[in-house]
């Protein structure tokens, strides 16, 4: 009796002491785990029952309520009128009632979206196109408590964007692996159509590794095509680097969904629901979402570095079918025909060439262009990846180094005086800087630009990507942490952003908080 009494303590002592070790480590080193290693940490330490694929009886009840209550509404708030439009807006003011013109409604505009709590500290994911250029963000959780919420960054490439909002013990949906969904497997959508809070809608996975132009398209409100989001908000720029691999669902996605949760029936996250294929811009059966495993790398990027550190292969190419085969007289009708290849970049290096067809990554077919440009959008800079192609009728690969963007642009998203609305209004993402930084700009104290949003104030201020802010109204500033000490406590309406331009140019810039 004895034994196995002294049995049940040390299994209850090591018990609670491994408990115990989890909550050190979740709470030590929590700022350095990815959000994937951070789940496991959580799921680990807060068990509860497995949500079991109901497949079998078409009963979703389950996995619909291990996530509702992680999927939130966004409401955004933009400014009344673009800089590009005031004269026009000037006019219409002036003449628009004398002539029976329906007139533009004048203050701010809003629009919503949802977004998926993926982090119990406060982290949201949601799409670009939701947050993109919006001076306020309010978040409204399940339970009916709102946030105001700041742009962490953004990634206009995948359409995808990670905001933050100041609370703690936060249900959260657990990330999934949208590479082991199949087509036919059912699925939930959940989100916020329509301002219905926490809508839940099934279907099927219709098709997976979609490319269908959508992402930087001009083309929103499906004036030349059926391609449109489910958004309020103009498109953005044309983007030339768009990588699209969406999971095509039929479960009913409509407008205010953009953001939400696609989910598999254990209550999993495979993707983010990013767009519809329409004629009315209304659900017609054609949802698409972005695979939670290309979500996963840009979302630890963003947070660790406040923007997506990408691999580039160095090639152009044409997806072959039949039509491009016969231009191109050649018998293959599927594969990547490299087109041309850049100078110095990875694919030259290996020794791939013009005219070369690139027919497997990693050993696995390539069909489309989203099948090699998801699987490099999920690599870094320096990473390798194994192309397989087709010269002169005889297979060979090819080891490829990725490298980083050889020319990059500044990438562009997101007054009143809450520390939220100001930090978006900034429109910029940091992270810190290294020892080596600070050596090579004599610095103490810093961190670096690492994203610049359209039509914010440093981009307003032109301070390009690269530079260094070492200072705002004359305190230090090491993190964003404390960017968000300084303008929390912000007293005369003025900041001061001070710092170096890339080159070593230093630099002060007051900007009047209204």
């Amino acid at each position: 009796m004895k034994k196995i009494g002294l049995t049940l303590l040390t299994a209850f002592v090591g018990g609670a002491l491994a408990l115990g070790a989890y909550k050190v480590i979740e709470s030590k080193y929590a700022d350095n785990l990815s959000f994937e290693d951070k789940q496991k940490v959580y799921f680990t330490s807060n068990p509860s029952a497995p949500v079991v694929s109901s497949t079998g009886s078409l009963d979703f009840t389950e996995a619909a309520a291990a996530v509702t209550p992680a999927v939130v509404y966004i409401r955004t708030t933009y400014s009344s009128q673009a800089e590009g439009d005031s004269k026009k807006d000037q006019l219409e003011q002036m003449f628009g009632d004398m002539f029976g013109q329906r007139m533009r409604p004048q203050g701010p505009q809003m629009a919503s979206g949802s977004g998926v709590i993926i982090s119990t500290d406060g982290y949201i994911v949601t799409n670009n196109h939701v947050v993109d250029k919006a001076d306020k963000i309010t978040v409204a959780t399940n339970d009916h408590r709102t946030f105001q919420a700041k742009v962490i960054g953004t990634d206009p490439s995948t359409d995808l964007a990670l905001i933050k909002i100041s609370a703690t013990n936060l249900p959260i949906v657990k990330l999934g692996n949208s590479d082991d969904s199949r087509v036919g497997e059912w699925v939930l959508a959940v989100g916020n159509p329509f301002n219905l809070t926490s809508t839940v809608t099934a279907g099927i996975i219709s098709a997976k590794g979609r490319n269908i132009g959508i992402i930087g398209s001009e083309d929103n409100q499906d004036e030349s095509g059926p391609f449109g989001r489910n958004r309020n908000q103009s498109a953005a720029p044309k983007l030339n680097k768009a990588i699209e691999s969406f999971i095509q669902t039929d479960a009913a996605i409509n407008p205010g969904n953009s953001g939400g949760a696609l989910v598999n029936t254990k209550g999993e996250l495979i993707g983010i629901n990013a767009a519809i294929a329409s004629h009315t811009g209304s659900y017609e059966g054609y949802g698409f979402a972005i695979p939670v495993n290309l979500a996963k790398k840009v979302l630890n990027d963003i947070k660790k570095f406040g923007s997506v550190k990408r691999g580039f292969v160095g090639v152009s190419f044409t997806e072959l079918n039949a039509d491009v085969a016969q231009k191109l007289n050649i018998n293959n009708t599927t594969g990547l025909y490299v087109n041309e290849l850049v100078d110095g970049g990875g694919a030259q290096q290996a020794g791939i060439q013009k005219g070369d067809i690139i027919e497997k990554v990693e050993g696995t077919p390539v069909y489309e262009s989203s099948d090699l440009q998801e699987h490099v959008g999920r690599m870094q800079p320096g990473d390798k990846i194994n192309l397989t192609v087709l010269r002169d009728g005889k297979e060979k690969n090819f080891a490829v180094t990725l490298k980083a963007d050889a020319s990059p642009t500044i990438r562009t998203a997101a007054v009143s005086k809450s520390a939220e609305e100001l930090f978006n209004k900034l429109g910029a993402s940091f992270q810190p800087l290294t020892p080596a930084q600070k050596a090579k700009f004599h610095v103490n104290s810093g961190v670096q630009v690492t994203q610049v949003r359209e039509g914010r104030v440093f981009d307003s201020f032109e301070i390009p990507v690269g530079s260094i802010i070492t200072s705002i109204n004359k305190s230090p500033i090491n993190s964003v942490a404390d960017i968000d000490k300084v303008i929390t406590n912000l007293r005369n309406g003025n900041l001061v952003i001070s710092g170096y331009y890339p080159d070593g140019t230093n630099f002060n810039n007051m900007f009047q908080v209204q």
